[in-house]
């Protein structure tokens, strides 16, 4: 199993599952985000092959994906460390918004 680290503005995930692509990191990270109190994050989440995981070592970390930023201090020193190690790091642009207000 693959293990990454999805990285949100100030918050971070450490995740084991295939890298996923950019709408699929989106998806994460407005549900890992946005978690209602005490519901937790369960393996059974309907969102793929996807689980947050607490404990790893950061040699394991083989895909990092910057969803939004600027990512927290200890944060970009994780992400040095794994470019360093050749770690691909792929920071998406922001997502599309609908337009508003377009004439019909």
């Amino acid at each position: 199993m693959s293990l990454g680290v999805l990285v949100v503005a100030g918050n971070h995930f450490i995740v084991r599952g295939p890298r996923p692509t950019a709408d699929e990191a989106r998806r994460l990270a407005r549900r890992w985000t946005f978690i209602e109190i005490g519901s937790g994050i369960r393996a059974t989440d309907p969102y793929g092959p996807w689980q947050v995981s607490t404990k790893e070592f950061r040699e394991n970390l083989n895909w990092a994906v910057i969803v939004a930023g600027p990512p927290a201090e200890p944060v970009q020193q994780l992400l040095a460390e794994l470019a360093v190690r050749g770690v691909a790091i792929e920071t998406l642009a922001p997502a599309p918004r609908a337009a508003e207000n377009q004439p019909q």
